[in-house]
């Protein structure tokens, strides 16, 4: 088991992939890249009969290159390490601490694969890989990558804790271009072994890794925070930079991340030396003094207002008068009467 994160940046405990597995996915991306240079190379010699041998054999070398050279440094580096023969073994190409690949990677990748691969029909690349602890050929040597499984049972993951939300994009403008893949794997790794660890040794290897990332940002950690909680802020920062560069154009949704690329944050989850993340809580604020009541006759203070004056209600009107004790009831009689 090696301890690495997807190209996703979601971190995940990932088993480097074999001999066998990998074989099967070069020879799959093989079979494709030489059905359609076979098929070029057809189509350039009918359309170039009429040339010459030279410029034949240049628009012959072009095609190879750009077929079976250029075209799996393209599919690497646009799917972010799965090529078509590893997306159907479950493979993924990463970076030495987990993160998604770049085009430099893919270039000496692919470079190294003409002769380890192709010149040679896969010997070298076969031995290397037999000798390798992790199952990497030169390639993978010199670009710093690692081919992983993407398909392990869930119950093996296992995800960085979450900072504290008081320190969520705090570090949002940390300058991380210069801090090496080899601290960001070493920082991984305790965030997600530090409850494992004696809580002495536990803050001592924080206080030495937040040193050193400090050192490399070339900010100093903020006082009063706890070094662990420093380090996940950090982490989960750079592993949100990741997501966005990966999925650049796509809804939070479509990533797969939820919130701030996390894991969700337990509602009222207490932090302190015996809590499950051991942080610290931020130091609380004293609550600003209630303003003294108003009273009739005095100014009233800053921040109260005094109380509405009381509205007069008008008077009640008069019931009405029924027509048999109105005043024309009172008329004297004119001798006509109604008729019934």
């Amino acid at each position: 088991m090696s301890e690495l994160v997807t190209g996703e940046a979601v971190a995940l405990e990932l088993r480097p992939a074999r001999l066998p597995s990998r074989a099967l996915a070069i020879l799959l991306d093989l079979v494709v890249a030489m059905t359609v240079y076979i098929g070029v190379s057809i189509g350039l010699v009918a359309a170039t009969a009429s040339l010459d041998e030279a410029a034949q054999v240049a628009l012959s070398l072009a095609a190879f290159l750009l077929l079976l050279v250029g075209g799996p440094i393209a599919v690497e580096t646009l799917s972010h390490g799965r090529s078509l023969g590893k997306m159907a073994c479950g493979l993924r190409v990463v970076r030495d601490d987990g993160g998604p690949i770049r085009f430099r990677h893919a270039l000496v990748r692919g470079a190294l694969g003409v002769i380890e691969i192709l010149m040679t029909f896969g010997v070298v690349a076969c031995i290397a890989s037999l000798v390798s602890a992790r199952g990497r050929r030169l390639g993978d040597v010199f670009a710093g990558t690692l081919v992983v499984r993407e398909r392990v049972p869930v119950g093996q993951t296992r995800f960085i804790p979450p900072p504290p939300p008081w320190l969520a994009g705090r570090f949002a403008e940390l300058d991380l271009s210069a801090v090496p893949d080899g601290l960001w794997l070493a920082v991984r790794q305790y965030l997600t072994r530090m409850q494992q660890l004696d809580p002495q040794v536990s803050w001592a290897m924080a206080e030495q890794l937040a040193a050193d990332l400090a050192a490399r940002t070339g900010t100093p950690a903020p006082q009063g925070i706890p070094p662990a909680a420093y380090l996940a802020a950090v982490a989960q920062e750079r592993q949100a930079r990741e997501a966005r560069r990966a999925f650049a154009g796509r809804a939070p949704s479509e990533s797969g991340a939820p919130g701030a690329y996390g894991p969700p944050q337990t509602p009222g989850a207490p932090y302190g030396p015996g809590a499950p993340h051991g942080y610290a809580p931020p130091v609380p604020q004293e609550p600003a003094p209630l303003s003294a009541p108003y009273q009739p006759g005095l100014a009233a203070p800053a921040g109260t207002y005094p109380p509405p004056a009381p509205v007069e209600q008008p008077p009640a009107a008069a019931p009405a008068t029924s027509p048999a004790t109105s005043p024309a009831a009172e008329r004297p009689s004119t001798g006509f009467v109604p008729p019934a």
